[in-house]
């Protein structure tokens, strides 16, 4: 406060200066500002107001009062300490206990409660030039005394009391409260309820609350109103109310039943709401611009791989078709496995960016991770350069584990070449799987990574490269982020991991530090099936004996179309061929009987499953064979198939076709089994 006073203009005051003020003045100040009492020197003929820290807490909210004029600080109270004050001015000390006041210090009169005594103080000639107040504010030692008087009244006292308090809260509260008995009529309203909605208590009490609540919300308020009527002690409930204006606002209400009647407390958050829709709608919008931008991304990241696997089909076609105008066949054949390499890299491009959008419908099925793993060293050694060591560690009896074999083997591939990248120095890359037992965190029925409590193989892809830090491993999972210069990398790789173990029951999880190398732990889910090897089907050499059946094969694509034609003569088979659904319609409707259609799903006009449902109702015993390139629809689409009905997705590989045809159809025109 010494500050303060130091501070205040006093050169435009009658005091004037600090130091043209006289001893006296200054000497009765130094007093007043070192005591820890709440003290206030009031001095002159213009009765200035200088008081110290603890004289605060007296004012309140009060205006500034510093070099005030006493009286009109203290106006609303002045008719009562104006003769005191006048006393202290003729040289005559007061002491009062516990005098009755009301002020008004936080915008409203209020009775405080005072223990003050004001002494006058004298000039060097002896004159009487101001006074002090030293004040002690008794209010609440006064209102504890009250209530302990209180205390001792009597019962229906103490009830009139409480309920005029609950009446004071009733009048001056902001919400809305209103009461109503258990059918919903009204029986009371506040004037919060008038304030906020426009009707007032005589418009309200004696009708239903339904009458007041927006249509819409009718339903809502009735099973509402049987719960409480019901038992339900509390209940709280956001419902549209309309204005007298006819205007309709939001009200979050909390509801209790008691004493016979329901009692409501309401609040307004149109506003509220109408926020957190703008704020949704801002947040859209971000995200639309961040999927933009991955887009953008994408398009830079990938299309390098892509136009290179175009490059190793396109190259290998043409030197093939060179080879056989030199009638150079015998090199044809590795052209031949060059191109289909390329082919199913690219396939397996689009099958694991189908994995990270979790819509890649994936052949899950019992796996013995060491098997496949040691199935992968051969790769994972030509993938690594010389100053680079692999090892593993594959401990017996590791469980079998449910998962896509081929995402696995991508997965494990993926990371040992980012485990790689990491060590441009050289260093050791180690592959190794354990059998766990994962616990539910305490206080969640979740283990660590969200995984479900149960048993898993960890497999662990560990190097002693350069780690990561933790903003990189905050980011690591999402799509098309790469530490890689542009092109060499599409930031979808462990995007992809992630979302294949998601899809697989799984997880994924970094363990990484800045020059201390990474390990990655990939979890797979236990099962107790065994797993099965099934060679991988390959195409007969020999062209297979004629077939009685009949298909009908229906692509609107014509390269397509003729290949499948091709292989399905290949096979024996008698085949008639349609570019779009009318075209098979036209067909199927014919004298012509066919055993087999082949359709794609994605044809102009009737699309193939309308198709298949076309030649079902014809022929009845016709087996139906779905074709599409659109993995992620039929992966959403669990009614797409129907009865003597498979799918088979796009890209697929000849013998993986003529695999299934065969399943369908059995060899050499006989039905198969168990149909």
């Amino acid at each position: 406060m010494s500050e303060k006073v130091r501070a205040y203009p006093w050169a435009a005051h009658p005091l004037g200066p600090i130091d043209t003020w006289p001893l006296a003045l200054r000497v009765a100040l130094d007093m007043v500002l070192a005591s820890h009492f709440p003290k206030c020197l009031v001095w002159g003929e213009h009765q200035t107001t200088l008081y110290n820290d603890a004289f605060r807490t007296i004012l309140g909210d009060k205006p500034e009062a510093l070099g005030r004029p006493f009286h009109e600080v203290w106006a609303e109270a002045w008719d009562t300490i104006g003769p005191i004050a006048a006393r202290a001015r003729a040289g005559e000390a007061t002491f009062l206990a516990d005098m009755p006041l009301v002020v008004r210090r936080y915008g409203y009169d209020e009775q405080a409660y005072f223990t003050f005594c004001y002494s006058p103080v004298r000039d060097e000639h002896g004159m009487v030039a101001g006074w002090v107040d030293t004040v002690i504010e008794t209010t609440q030692a006064h209102k504890a005394q009250q209530l302990l008087r209180e205390e001792a009244s009597s019962l229906e006292q103490q009830v009139v009391e409480r309920t005029a308090d609950r009446d004071r809260l009733w009048e001056i509260s902001d919400a809305l409260m209103i009461v109503s008995r258990f059918d919903g009529v009204i029986v009371a309203a506040n004037p919060g309820w008038t304030a906020a909605l426009g009707w007032s208590e005589g418009e309200s009490v004696g009708r239903h609350v339904r009458d007041f609540v927006f249509e819409g919300d009718v339903q809502a308020l009735d099973v509402e109103t049987t719960l409480l009527s019901t038992g339900t002690p509390r209940r709280q409930l956001r419902l549209r109310f309309v204005q007298r204006s006819g205007e309709v606002r939001w009200i979050a209400w909390s509801v209790v039943a008691a004493d016979g009647f329901v009692h409501a407390v309401g609040r307004d958050v149109t506003e509220d709401l109408m926020r957190e829709k703008a704020l949704a709608e801002v947040e859209e919008r971000l995200r639309q611009s961040q999927k933009m931008e991955a887009i953008g991304q994408l398009t830079g990241g990938i299309a390098h791989d892509f136009n290179n696997m175009l490059q190793g089909i396109m190259l290998p076609l043409q030197l093939m078709h060179r080879r056989l105008q030199q009638g150079r066949t015998q090199e044809v054949e590795r052209y031949i496995e060059s191109a289909l390499a390329s082919a199913r890299r690219a396939a397996s491009l689009t099958q694991r960016l189908l994995a990270f959008s979790r819509r890649q419908p994936l052949d899950v099925r019992p796996t013995d991770v060491a098997a496949v793993l040691r199935g992968l060293e051969p790769m994972l050694r030509s993938s690594c350069v010389e100053n680079i060591t692999l090892s593993s560690d594959l401990p017996e009896g590791l469980w079998s584990v449910r998962t896509d074999r081929h995402q696995f083997e991508s997965a494990v591939l993926n990371l040992a070449i980012n485990a790689r990248d990491a060590m441009p120095g050289g260093g050791d890359l180690r592959v190794s799987a354990a059998n766990v037992v994962v616990a539910a965190q305490p206080g969640s029925h979740e283990g660590p990574g969200g995984l479900a409590p149960g048993d898993y193989v960890r497999v662990s892809v560990a190097d002693t490269g350069t780690g990561m830090t933790p903003d990189v491993i905050e980011r690591a999972f999402d799509p098309f982020f790469t530490t890689k210069p542009i092109g060499q990398g599409t930031g979808l790789g462990l995007s992809m991991i992630y979302g294949y173990m998601r899809q697989t029951g799984g997880a994924v999880e970094i363990d990484s530090r800045p020059g201390s190398g990474t390990t990655m732990h990939l979890y797979l889910p236990r099962t107790e099936q065994s797993p099965s090897d099934e060679p991988y089907p390959r195409l007969d050499l020999q062209a297979a004996a004629k077939r009685r059946d009949s298909v009908l094969v229906v692509e609107d694509d014509t390269t397509v179309r003729a290949l499948v034609v091709e292989l399905l003569r290949d096979m024996g088979f008698q085949v008639m061929q349609a570019a779009t659904g009318h075209e098979a319609m036209v067909l199927l409707s014919g004298a012509l009987h066919f055993d087999l259609l082949v359709t794609d799903v994605g044809l102009p006009g009737p699309n193939g499953r309308q198709v298949a449902d076309f030649a079902c109702e014809k022929l009845p015993d016709i087996r139906v064979l779905l074709m599409t390139g659109y993995a992620e629809r039929a992966a959403a689409s669990p009614n797409l198939l129907g009865c003597n009905m498979e799918l088979l997705v796009k890209p697929f590989d000849a013998p993986a076709f003529v695999d299934k045809v065969r399943q369908m159809m059995g060899s050499c025109g006989s039905a198969p089994a168990g149909a």
